[in-house]
C-alpha cells in the first residue's frame, strides 16, 4: 500500500507545483499590466480651457482631435504604462494648429500589443492627404516598427523621448526628434546607438528644463530628472516645434 502511494504523491505533486507557480506568474504579469500612469484630469482641463477642437472617439478607442479642413493629420502612439488620456492636452495644441491628432488606446497601455493600430486609423478617415507619425517613449519605439511595414505611407516620425529599433536609415521619410534636457529615463547609450538606424537629415531638439514625463499630464515618473519648466510649459513648446517642423516640409503647402 504505502509503495503505490509513493507514484501516486509524485505525479500529485508534479501537477500542483508547475499549476502553483502558473498561477503566480499569471498574478504577477496581472499587478504588472495593472499598474501604471494616470492621466492627471485636473492639470490637463486646466491647459485645454482655451483649447477649443472637435473631438470623437473611433471604434477601438482612439481619441481623434480634428481642426476641421485639414488634410494633415498625425497619429500618437502612447507612452508604456501611460493612460492615453495624459497625452489630450498634446493633441489639442497640435490640433489647434491646424493638425488632425488621432491618439491611439493601447491594450493594457503598451502599444507593442497593438503595433499596427494606425493602419486602421488611416483606413478609416481617408480624407487626410498628409500622415505623419509619432509616440512618446516606447509608443515612439513601436512607431518605427509601423513606419518599417509601410514605406511610403508617411510623410514623417515623430519621436519623443524615444528611438528607432528598426533600421530606416534607408528610408524616405523626415524625423523630428526631441526630448528634454533633464530626461533621466531615456538611454541616452541606446539613444546615440540608434541614430545609425535613421535616414540623413533628422531634426533634434532639446526642450530646455524639460523631462521625460514632461510630453504628458500624468505626473512624476520614476527615475526621471526634475524638471525645471512645467508640463503645460514642455507640452506647448513641442507642439510648437512640430508645428513648425511639419510646416517647413512643405505640408502645409500641399493641404489644399
Amino acid at each position: 500500500m504505502g509503495r503505490e502511494n509513493g507514484p501516486k504523491k509524485r505525479r500529485i505533486f508534479w501537477i500542483v507545483i508547475p499549476a502553483a507557480v502558473f498561477a503566480l506568474l499569471l498574478c504577477a504579469s496581472l499587478i504588472y499590466l495593472e499598474t501604471y500612469y494616470h492621466a492627471d484630469s485636473d492639470a490637463i482641463a486646466a491647459f485645454s480651457e482655451d483649447l477649443t477642437v472637435e473631438e470623437r472617439t473611433l471604434a477601438a478607442g482612439e481619441m481623434v482631435f480634428d481642426p476641421g479642413g485639414t488634410r494633415i493629420g498625425l497619429i500618437f502612439y502612447p507612452g508604456g504604462k501611460v493612460e492615453h488620456e495624459a497625452y489630450v492636452p498634446l493633441m489639442r495644441a497640435l490640433s489647434s494648429k491646424g493638425i488632425m491628432c488621432v491618439l491611439c488606446k493601447m491594450p493594457f497601455r503598451l502599444a507593442v500589443f497593438d503595433t499596427h493600430a494606425a493602419d486602421a486609423v488611416r483606413e478609416t478617415i481617408p480624407e487626410i492627404g498628409h500622415w505623419y507619425i509619432g509616440g512618446h517613449s516606447l509608443g515612439g519605439t513601436v512607431a518605427s516598427m509601423e513606419v518599417r511595414a509601410h514605406p511610403g505611407a508617411y510623410e514623417g516620425m515623430i519621436l519623443l523621448a524615444a528611438f528607432s529599433n528598426e533600421d530606416l536609415s534607408g528610408e524616405s521619410i523626415r524625423v523630428l526628434s526631441i526630448y528634454g534636457s533633464e530626461d533621466r529615463v531615456l538611454n541616452r547609450e541606446q539613444y546615440e546607438r540608434a541614430r545609425s538606424k535613421l535616414p540623413d537629415g533628422v531634426t533634434e531638439e532639446i526642450i530646455a528644463g524639460g523631462c521625460h514625463a514632461g510630453f504628458g499630464m500624468y505626473g512624476v515618473q520614476d527615475g526621471d530628472g526634475t524638471p525645471a519648466i512645467t508640463s503645460g510649459e514642455q507640452i506647448s513648446v513641442t507642439a510648437e516645434i512640430i508645428a513648425n517642423w511639419i510646416e517647413n516640409g512643405g505640408a502645409y503647402a500641399k493641404n489644399p
